[in-house]
């Protein structure tokens, strides 16, 4: 399976770090980081330290690139054939669990920031979005807890 990630607009280097430590696990190949979300590199070009200790060289073996928007970066991997998955809470959502990759072959997952969220100019164009239901008194996860846990629920890793 060809997996892509695209973070949109994740401002915590600790969370990115972190979800390219996950991405590494499930065999994911490679991560665009849109809007406002960290790279492993300084804006100078040089290796960020913060992210590097969470990530622990994931950044190293995972290709990654830097886009501005969100929204046209899923749509050209959309044109080159990826069926695209949101991570989110929206009244659209399904099931996370429901989801299936049958007949699938290339999938980009969008995760977006724990505050606002994945952007609704975004969420207009995914082919699916899947929520984690929560049980609890809390609305939402972590980011990176619920990137893991779609990740490894709907890759069947």
């Amino acid at each position: 399976m060809n997996t892509i990630l695209v973070l949109d607009n994740i401002r915590s280097v600790y969370n990115v770090g972190s979800i390219f430590r996950t991405a590494n696990a499930v065999g994911v190949k490679k991560i665009y980081l849109c809007g406002i979300t960290p790279t492993p590199l300084d804006k100078h070009g040089r290796r960020r330290s913060d992210f590097a200790k969470v990530a622990l060289g994931a950044e190293d073996s995972i290709a990654w690139e830097y886009k501005e928007a969100t929204r046209s970066t899923l749509e050209e991997l959309q044109h080159e054939g990826f069926y695209s998955i949101a991570i989110e809470q929206d009244e659209k959502a399904v099931d996370y669990k429901s989801v299936s990759l049958e007949g699938k072959d290339k999938v980009v997952f969008v995760i977006g920031s724990e505050v606002d969220g994945i952007s609704k100019e975004v969420l207009e164009v995914v082919d699916v979005i899947a929520e984690i239901p929560m049980q609890g008194t809390k609305e939402s996860l972590n980011v990176t807890i619920a990137c893991g846990i779609a990740l490894y629920r709907i890759l069947g890793v």
